[in-house]
């Protein structure tokens, strides 16, 4: 296996998505057909799915809640939160995750880009996210004890964008890491390389003169755009992929 040498002259960012937690047993909660309990996805991860059934999106985030808190880390969680003790503030993580595996596993520099289930916000006023493990019971809408509108899932759904300041906090890694003097690093592990702009961060780091590695066990999407291809579980490559110095 080529080996990732991570030295005092490295900047790398990460992005991983859906196959880091799969490795964990986190379900998709999607049958082989797409559908939750008969249920189209947008019906419980849209806006409008928010406004014609909240009890229904509820219940279907509060399964999720539970089904997140009952599994652990998996070692390429480990491992990235072992490269970010070593390189500092020269590393970012950028999940398309919302199950909070990497924070448990201790990785701090982390963007959310999907939002995470353990947080809720108010859907009607301005109150910021807050942390929230709980699993409410079905039948269960809760409001906001500051303007009595109904709280949602601190989740991205279809059909809304990415926060920008998220966006901001990755462009500027990139650039101050593309642009340090020292050797600028993108890894992608477990994506699909289909939803953007994730996906096109590859693109974005090749142009600066990065360099691009994919972990993944099946071919991405945009396989073809990346420098190195290590096939693989990203549980049982990471661990051995790095070499610190």
């Amino acid at each position: 296996m080529q080996q990732l040498i991570l030295d005092s002259n490295t900047w790398l960012l990460v992005l991983t998505g859906a196959g880091v937690s799969a490795e964990s047993g986190v379900p998709t909660f999607r049958g082989m057909d797409g559908l939750w309990e008969n249920h189209p996805v947008e019906d419980v991860a849209s806006p409008q799915g928010f406004v014609k059934d909240p009890l229904l999106v509820w219940r279907f985030y509060s399964q999720r809640r539970a089904a997140a808190a009952s599994v652990q880390p998996n070692p390429g969680h480990a491992a990235l939160a072992a490269w970010e003790r070593h390189l500092g503030d020269r590393f970012l993580l950028a999940t398309q995750n919302v199950d909070g595996l990497h924070r448990r596993a201790g990785s701090e520099r982390v963007v959310e880009m999907h939002g995470t289930l353990f947080k809720t916000r108010c859907s009607k006023c301005q109150r910021a996210p807050f942390e929230d493990t709980t699993v409410y019971p079905a039948g269960t809408v809760p409001g906001c004890r500051e303007c009595g509108g109904i709280l949602r899932p601190h989740i991205v759904w279809f059909g809304e964008y990415l926060d920008p300041a998220d966006m901001k906090k990755i462009e500027s890694f990139a650039y101050r890491g593309s642009t340090s003097g020292g050797r600028f690093v993108f890894l992608a592990a477990g994506t699909s390389g289909v939803v953007y702009p994730a996906a096109g961060i590859v693109d974005r780091v090749r142009e600066a003169g990065g360099e691009t590695w994919l972990v993944n066990l099946d071919p991405a999407e945009n396989s073809g755009r990346f420098e190195y291809n290590v096939t693989g579980k990203s549980g049982e490559v990471l661990p051995k992929l790095a070499k610190l110095m």
